[in-house]
């Protein structure tokens, strides 16, 4: 069964994912960063089938949502008011977690 439930990358994470790739094709390639951009949309498409496996948000964000790891980044996102999935930020793992998440948060 193919899944309906529409994902949308929010402003902020999609200018850390234009970084990812950036990062990615200057360090790897470009074949490479858009191996692992395609990887990071079909991880997106696994959420909702339960493909990707996602562990709530502690507490200690402040924030409802899950996240998931994809290589070496964290992925956060949050069910939509719509049922869509909204993918609220990615940050790699040496960064410092909570207080970036809170500033893509909004709060």
């Amino acid at each position: 069964m193919v899944s309906k439930t529409r994902v949308r990358v929010q402003a902020l994470a999609s200018c850390r994912f234009d970084g990812i790739y950036r990062t990615t094709r200057d360090r790897w390639g470009e074949q490479q960063a858009d191996q692992y951009i395609i990887g990071l949309f079909e991880a997106f498409g696994g959420i909702e089938t339960h493909g990707t496996l996602s562990w709530p948000i502690p507490a200690g964000f402040g924030v409802d949502g899950c996240y998931f790891r994809h290589g070496r980044y964290f992925v956060y996102w949050r069910r939509l008011a719509n049922g869509g999935i909204g993918i609220v930020s990615i940050l790699h793992e040496r960064m410092h977690q909570i207080d970036c998440f809170r500033e893509d948060a909004g709060g």
